[in-house]
């Protein structure tokens, strides 16, 4: 195919393909794209036509890309991650005049202990903005970046698409949450006694923290697991079981209630908390605008009040 052949080829059918290769599924398609699912489908009969292949087939309740489907996702994506690229850098910023629509993926500890001072700052400088917010975790992260759910993401990391850029924003020390009235502070007996509270994503009952226990040859009783931040004043408040969560999020929590923040009674490895965003936007204005406030408003440890 020559340059003038790409004329009769529709760059919407190109975003849909890569949408479906990701979704796997129409409705979630139209969801995302803002389109109604007969559009979809509209939309899937001719791919087939310019491909020359039935590019997603039934598969029990689901639909699975074929092999040439996979083949051409393949080629394609660097090449619109390309254009993408270039039409982002040729666009202007002015915080105070946009109407952009930031699409961020954000940890739930992220979320409830670092976002709102954040976003009180994005929506000051720049009041005509959107915050699409997603909630994205390790386990989540790769792929959200990948299919373009999100630009940007804050969250502790591991593994991350090719084409992504990390940035450390911080280290994520620790601090033992209680709703009890005790004097003084806990000792290592009493936090391996004591019942726990934990927020799990996954619905594990284990964590780091049990792995820097075991090296003192220690347990603890996790009792209770949740899975949001925003919990846990209420479900501590009065109670003997305590919760380990990170500093910013016991921050948010210990705000204008009875709970109380102290340090572990024992040496807890630090996590890092990461940006991680795609190297698609990369030299975006609007998107370095946003990573700036990012690293502004998440890097900076804040004070437990007393």
């Amino acid at each position: 195919m020559n340059r003038n052949d790409l004329r009769r080829v529709d760059m919407n059918l190109l975003v849909i393909f890569e949408a479906l290769m990701f979704e796997k599924n129409l409705t979630r398609v139209a969801e995302k794209l803002f389109m109604g699912q007969p559009a979809v489908s509209a939309a899937l009969g001719r791919l087939r036509d310019l491909f020359d292949d039935p590019l997603l087939l039934r598969n029990g309740r689901g639909m699975e890309p074929t092999a040439r489907a996979l083949a051409i996702l393949k080629e394609l994506q660097p090449a619109m991650d390309t254009i993408s690229g270039a039409v982002s850098r040729a666009k202007e910023f002015d915080p105070a005049t946009s109407c952009e629509v930031f699409r961020i993926g954000l940890s739930d500890d992220a979320e409830f202990g670092l976002f709102p001072p954040l976003l009180r700052q994005l929506q000051e400088e720049a009041p005509g903005i959107v915050v699409v917010v997603r909630r994205a975790n390790y386990l989540l992260m790769p792929a959200l970046l990948a299919s373009g759910e999100i630009s940007v993401g804050v969250s502790y990391t591991t593994d991350l698409p090719a084409n992504a850029k990390r940035k450390k924003l911080r280290d994520i020390p620790c601090k033992v949450l209680r709703g009890d009235k005790r004097p003084g502070t806990l000792t290592l007996d009493e936090y391996c006694e004591r019942p726990h509270a934990m927020v799990s994503f996954s619905g594990d009952l284990s964590g780091n923290i049990d792995l820097d226990l075991a090296k003192l040859g220690r347990t603890r009783r996790v009792v209770l697991g949740v899975p949001q931040f925003s919990g846990l004043r209420a479900l501590l408040a009065g109670t003997e079981m305590i919760a380990t969560v990170p500093d910013y999020a016991a921050c948010a929590l210990v705000e204008g209630c009875g709970l109380r923040a102290e340090d572990p009674p024992f040496p807890i490895d630090a996590a890092q908390l990461s940006m991680a965003w795609s190297g698609v936007h990369d030299n975006d204005p609007a998107e370095r605008w946003l990573r700036s406030r990012i690293s502004q408003f998440m890097s900076v440890p804040l004070p437990i009040p007393a």
